[in-house]
């Protein structure tokens, strides 16, 4: 009598597959970020006007979900929210510059959390009426895309904790090569 052996080899494949494009999807670096992308720029803040169909094609699908499509990513899970160093952090679709870690801080809310960002027309706030609540959305000041919310319970000096999505941003240490030039 033959037995009959089971392998589960491809299921296992399945699930490396699956756990290896999250971790991937959570490690934009800057330099990953601009490669294919024509519009990311540090230095550049003039307003972009593209298309949601160019940033599909341009965009991972992760990123693209959350900053065109106004997804949130799960609480503790980014990257960012619990990060404590030291540097500047960057809309992850154009390179826009929007935080100082200096004014981030531990909400515990399960992202990170500001209190202002770098200047005024850094980011816009619109209304947002979505899932029965009255919040207020955050966007990248250069392209539109979705950061987060900011609510009135932060710490001084402003009283605002922006929650943003850490997908949504870059960062650079203070100590990089490229935060020297």
């Amino acid at each position: 009598m033959k037995k009959v052996i089971v392998i589960l080899i491809p299921a296992f494949i399945a699930v490396i597959a699956c756990t290896s494009e999250s971790s991937n999807s959570a490690q934009h670096t800057p330099q990953k970020m601009s490669t294919g992308n024509p519009y990311y720029s540090r230095q550049d803040t003039s307003k972009l006007q593209v298309a949601n169909d160019e940033w599909k094609k341009i965009l991972p699908p992760d990123l693209y979900g959350v900053a065109r499509n106004k997804e949130t990513e799960r609480a503790f899970t980014g990257k960012f929210w619990d990060q404590d160093l030291k540097g500047t952090y960057y809309c992850a679709v154009c390179g826009n510059e929007l935080f100082k870690s200096n004014s981030k801080f531990a909400s515990s809310c399960g992202w990170p959390s500001f209190f202002e960002s770098v200047r005024p027309n850094a980011t816009i706030y619109v209304p947002d009426n979505t899932h029965g609540m009255r919040r207020t959305e955050v966007i990248c000041g250069r392209c539109d895309s979705h950061l987060g919310h900011i609510f009135d319970d932060g710490p001084p000096p402003t009283g605002m904790r922006y929650c943003m999505n850490s997908i949504s941003m870059d960062f650079e240490p203070d100590d990089s090569p490229a935060s020297k030039k």
